[in-house]
Order: C-alpha cells, then structure tokens, then sequence
C-alpha cells in the first residue's frame, strides 16, 4: 500500500470494505504511476467462493477501468442496479504546467525561492495522485461489495487475467456516437419522465433525486470556490510578510521600525504557521467535502439513469398492453403481441424489483458518508480554528512587547 493513501477519499461502508461471513472484500491497494496512459497496479485479496484464487496481482490502465465501468452499463441484465460510477481521469496538466514554468523561472529565483515552490508543486502533485488511487480504490471495493456485480465475467477478467488486456480508448467516432446517443436518451428522458409512475415509492424518488442532484451539483461548484479562496489565501499571505519587511527597511521611521516588529519575528514563524494552516484547510475542505459532494455527483446521476431505465420500461410496458389491445382486436398477430406484453412486463417487474433495494442501500450509503466526512471535516475546521486563535494571540503578544 503506497505511504499516505489513507490522505485519499473514503466514500465506503465498513459493509463495504471489511469480510464478514457474506464473503465481503477486504480494501483494495492500488499504486500509480504517471505516464500517459496511467497504469494502475492493483493488489485484491477476496474471499468470494467464486473466484479462483483468493489474492490477485495485475496491472490495469486508466482505460480498462472505463471498460470495466461500460461493461456494466451495457449490460441488460444489470438494468435495475445502480451501476458504481466511473474513476474519473485525473487531470495532472496543471501541475505540469507550473512545473515547466517553475523551471524557465528558475534563474530569476533565489534557491530557497525556488525549494520552496518546488516542494508545493510536489505536494500538489502528490495530492491529486492520492486522490487518483483512492477514487479507483472505490470504484473497485464498490463492484466487489456488490452481490451481483462481482460475479460478473468481466469482473473475474478484468482481477484474474494476468495480461494486458488491450483496451483502447474510444475514437472520434465513437465519442461521437456517445454524443447523439446522449442526446436521444435525454429527449427520451424527458419523454417518460411525464409519464406518471404506479408506484408511490419510485414517483418519490424520482422528483427527490431530481432536486437531490441539483443541489449536490449547486453544492460542489460553491465549495470549489470556497477552497480556491483559501488556496488563494495561503498564496496570498506570503506576498503581504515579503511587502511589510519591505516597508519596513525603507526608513527609520517609528512607523517602519514598528512594521518591521511585526515582520521580522513573524517571518519565519507566524506567517509561515498562518500559511500552512490556510493550506491545509483547503486540502481537508477539498478532501472531506468537495471529492464528497462530486462523488455523489456521480452517483447520484447513476440513481438517476437506474429510474429512467425502469420509466423506459414501464413505458415500453404500457405501450405493449395497448398494441396487445388492438391485436385482440383485430384478431392479428395476437401471439406475436401477447409474447412482447409478457417480455415487457418480466423486464419492467425485474427492474422493479432490484430497482428498490438498490435506491434503499444508496440511501444509508449516503447519509453514512455525508455523516462520516462531515463530522471529520468539522473537527479539522475546529483544530485549525484553535491553531488560529493561538497564532493571533501570539502575535498580539509580540506586537505588545510581551514576549
């Protein structure tokens, strides 16, 4: 297990991640190398009686990750499952991009200057990498833990096939074949979503996840502005130590001498306390609560699709009743119609059936997680509070001449 995976996001149960005499999965360990196509080495131990071996060892691409995910998707007989959602590709272009200007710059910079920014683009860095090996981590215990998923022969390949699997991305075409197929599926969305449900339970849900999702949406655009305002704090608090020094040395002043009282003693304690506390904030706020709130995102959208599967249903189901109407009739093709109304209905009761329990479990997996990282996320916001409170009075003791 790579050093400080723990720093990475935890959306799982303990249902999820512990063994128990269901045969759960034990946590998955992942570490990651960047390159461009991002292999993932993965080290799985299971005790499901259906596998082969208990421990697995291979190396898979970002893009066999996406295939795993699709295979689901695609799949007809997972149509009333929550599908987990897909790792997202991490984006490192950013960091490589102050890298690159941090090494044009390099001469224009004192050393310490230089170390310094370095060792805060290789925090950054190593953040996003953290975060990279956790979402796979999830997506993997979360296929795993679940009792029909993990059976799938796709799973068993994708742990137990100890080669490359030879996945490529998609092409042009067929992103853009994605493209029209997404956009069919929300016309027809909107198509069966006035359709009204014979089910109190779904009719709920359905409006609930609608306005669940806006919010969580809603949510996680203001705290990434929120976390970027730290981030710009703790950038922020270095400029203002470097310019009071400098006002301070420019005469001699009582004003200055008493700028640079403020400056001096602080510079290499207060201010570098301050920024580090500001820095951390936003790594907790973005770990416990941001990843959070797009996690559920995600998932939040693959409760959706999982209802717009059964309204496609139900629909299909409605229209095979009429067409087995006007068959009977007309004394036509009442074979024909009456096999389609009896397929229709075994798919839409099926659906019906998974369908429920599944939104039931994404509701205790939610309120779990939200209660979880909330709660953690309050007692950082309160220990960097205190680191705050103690760092103002020590100042003010310096300022007073009490120290």
């Amino acid at each position: 297990m790579m050093e400080g995976l723990d720093d990475g996001p935890d959306f799982l149960s303990e249902e999820d991640r512990g063994v128990s005499a269901l045969c759960l999965p034990v946590p998955v360990y992942l570490s990651l190398f960047i390159c461009p196509r991002l292999p993932v080495s993965v080290y799985l131990s299971l005790t499901l009686p259906n596998f082969k071996q208990s421990e697995f060892s291979v190396v898979r691409q970002h893009e066999e990750f996406i295939w795993l995910h699709d295979s689901f998707v695609e799949n007809e007989d997972y149509a009333g499952y929550i599908i987990p959602p897909a790792p997202p590709r991490p984006d490192f272009d950013a960091s490589r991009e102050k890298l690159q200007k941090l090494g044009e710059g390099e001469g224009s910079m004192t050393k310490e200057e230089f170390t310094k920014m370095k060792q805060e683009l290789e925090a950054e860095y190593l953040a996003i990498f953290k975060k990279t090996v956790a979402m796979h981590e999830v997506f993997l215990c979360r296929v795993a833990a679940h009792p029909v998923l993990r059976k799938d022969l796709n799973f068993h390949v994708f742990l137990e096939y100890n080669q490359d699997l030879s996945v490529r991305g998609k092409n042009k075409k067929e992103k853009l074949e994605d493209f029209f197929k997404n956009v069919v599926k929300s016309a027809d969305g909107v198509l069966v979503a006035g359709v009204k449900d014979v089910d109190d339970f779904f009719e709920h849900e359905k409006t609930f996840l609608l306005e669940y999702h806006n919010r969580v949406k809603d949510a996680s655009a203001k705290s990434d502005r929120m976390i970027r305002s730290h981030k710009n704090a703790a950038d922020d608090i270095n400029r203002i130590a470097t310019s009071l020094y400098t006002l301070g040395t420019q005469d001699s002043t009582d004003l200055c001498k008493y700028e640079q009282t403020l400056t001096v003693p602080l510079d290499s304690d207060s201010f570098v306390v301050l920024q580090k506390i500001e820095a951390r904030v936003a790594a907790d706020e973005d770990l416990k609560l941001a990843d959070l709130l797009k996690y559920y995102l995600r998932e939040s959208q693959a409760a959706k699709d999982l209802l717009y599967r059964r309204s496609r249903a139900l629909v299909d189901y409605e229209n095979a009743n009429k067409a087995l109407d006007k068959a009977r009739a007309k004394n036509r093709d009442v074979l024909q119609a009456e096999t389609t109304q009896q397929l229709c209905c075994h798919k839409f009761e099926k659906i019906s059936e998974s369908a429920k329990q599944e939104l039931i479990d994404f509701k205790t997996r939610r309120v779990a997680a939200f209660r979880k990282n909330l709660v953690e996320l309050a007692e950082l916001e309160l220990k960097h509070a205190k680191g705050n409170l103690q760092l103002v009075q020590s100042c003010l003791g310096v300022l007073k001449g009490n120290t």
